[in-house]
């Protein structure tokens, strides 16, 4: 049986998470590994479940709040190249989970094919933005997803198929410990008109959330037929501060954080927005973001 001792040359120990977060808030990882290969991914996954150490996977950390008292076990980082290649064949794209969606997005606009330029502006890795199917109102990821490659929590790799995945609104079926990588379908179009699009969401993007703070995206999904932000506005939230953590002006969904932040500030803020909005509408806010 092997040990965490055996993937010392890739292994840090009660790592800080905060830097690898978009909200720059959080507690130490008890251990941060970054595997060099997919066979490294499976040996360390492994060991993991053999001695009965936690495991998860962080992807780019936007659309995720790490508690101030950090992650008891193994966090797996796919940080190296070769988890971030996107190749394309034919209207077929090919991505690593570590790829950053923005470069999978310019990938395919540069290759002359269409189908996830609705996706710009929207931060986070292809492997994060599978497993809770990022997107909009002008689409999702899972729309275009042909397969998936994953991994188990025993090490075992294998390919999930379209017909054997289902997405919905924020949600995939996608339930194995690691993406790997993902194939997506899309279609020929033409480069002008595909660029124009993405300006046309960009600036609509830019215009109505608060991209230049740090955030974690929304932080709350939207109820059936009902904007969270809109609700969270309606109960007098906006502007609202706690320590170092505040609601967006510009946002109502979205939580800025400053660097004296804390995750319990965060935490603390997303209570009292979750409170005053069940009480004041009897609605049940879900969150969209992760919480460690």
């Amino acid at each position: 049986m092997s040990s965490l001792a055996d993937f010392s040359d890739i292994t840090q120990h009660d790592r800080s998470l905060a830097e690898w977060t978009w909200l720059k808030v959080g507690g130490p990882a008890e251990h941060l590994v970054e595997p060099r290969s997919i066979d490294e991914v499976a040996a360390v996954v492994r060991c993991c479940h053999e001695n009965g150490v936690p495991c998860r996977v962080l992807g780019s950390g936007s659309n995720l709040l790490v508690r101030d008292e950090g992650v008891q076990g193994v966090v797996l980082r796919l940080s190296e190249e070769a988890f971030g290649e996107v190749s394309v064949e034919g209207t077929s794209v090919t991505a690593g989970a570590g790829a950053l969606l923005s470069h999978l997005i310019s990938q395919s606009v540069r290759s002359g094919l269409s189908g996830l330029e609705t996706l710009v502006g929207i931060p986070g890795t292809v492997g994060g933005a599978l497993r809770g199917n990022a997107g909009g109102r002008s689409g999702d990821v899972g729309q275009s997803v042909q397969s998936v490659t994953v991994m188990t929590a025993t090490g075992d790799q294998f390919v999930r198929s379209e017909d054997e995945l289902s997405f919905g609104y924020r949600y995939s079926s996608i339930n194995e410990l690691v993406v790997l990588e993902c194939t997506f379908s899309l279609s020929e179009g033409d480069i002008d008109e595909t660029l124009k699009r993405m300006r046309k969401l960009w600036i609509m993007r830019k215009a109505t959330q608060p991209m230049a703070h740090q955030s974690a995206g929304c932080i709350f999904k939207n109820p059936r037929g009902i904007s969270a932000g809109s609700l969270v506005e309606q109960a007098g939230l906006k502007g609202e501060s706690i320590g170092g953590a505040t609601i967006s002006e510009r946002h109502a969904n979205f939580i800025i954080t400053t660097p004296e932040a804390t995750s319990s500030d965060v935490l603390a803020l997303i209570e009292q927005a979750r409170g005053q909005v069940a009480k004041q509408f009897g609605v049940d806010l879900e969150l969209e973001i992760g919480i460690w």
